[in-house]
């Protein structure tokens, strides 16, 4: 199992850890802040050891990097993790974004299935199964998702089954969703954003989400 400190330190941006396994081009270490794709949001991006991470994929309770051929880690080797700040902190800020605007989508049109997700680095999305467009509620969706953002609420994140590393994230008074991912302090950290219709089908409804800032 890999200890994931991007649970309990997600501003962290460095760490010193040992291999602990190798196969070939993949490794793994006994602790990590390197986040592997899961629930949508993708990778984080950095090096191991010095060298650039390929891939980082979740394997149940470890996490496998793979690095490019011949990097030579061996087992018990001390290494330096270091992962793309802008690049994580823009991950966490879109990510808390899209599921202001989930929460606050299921508030509005109670009953609705969310079928999808994805969070990257220039946009995050929600799907829904709807045969109606969403896009009469994104002025709502807009200025109640401002409010939550002025009002700079903390996002509190915990293990709801520590052994099985479900986790969950709260903001008093709004909502609480189980969710793995990494996330701001606070709401206000999100920023303003922007709501984009997309039709990806009939039956389906794509809710792309937009940061004004970098």
């Amino acid at each position: 199992m890999t200890h994931k400190n991007f649970w309990s330190a997600p501003y962290q941006t460095e760490l010193d850890t040992i291999i602990t396994a190798v196969d070939g081009d993949q490794v793994q270490v006994a602790q990590t802040i390197f986040f592997a794709f899961s629930g949508g949001q993708e990778s984080d991006a950095g090096t191991l050891g010095g060298h650039p991470v390929l891939q980082a994929e979740k394997r149940d309770q470890t996490i496998v990097y793979t690095l490019p051929a011949g990097h030579g880690l061996q087992v018990g080797d001390a290494v330096h993790l270091q992962i793309d700040w802008a690049r994580r902190y823009r991950l966490m800020r879109l990510h808390f974004a899209a599921e202001m605007v989930l929460q606050l989508v299921y508030q509005m049109r109670p009953g609705i299935e969310r079928i999808g997700a994805h969070i990257a680095i220039d946009k995050a999305r929600v799907d829904f199964a709807s045969d109606t467009s969403l896009a009469p509620l994104f002025p709502a969706i807009e200025a109640a998702a401002q409010e939550l953002v002025a009002a700079g609420l903390p996002i509190v994140t915990a293990f709801s089954d520590e052994a099985a590393g479900r986790r969950y994230w709260e903001v008093e008074g709004f909502a609480r969703m189980a969710c793995g991912g990494t996330h701001p302090r606070t709401t206000a950290e999100v920023g303003a954003l922007r709501l984009k219709r997309k039709n990806t089908g009939r039956g389906k409804e794509r809710i792309e989400i937009l940061l004004d800032a970098p």
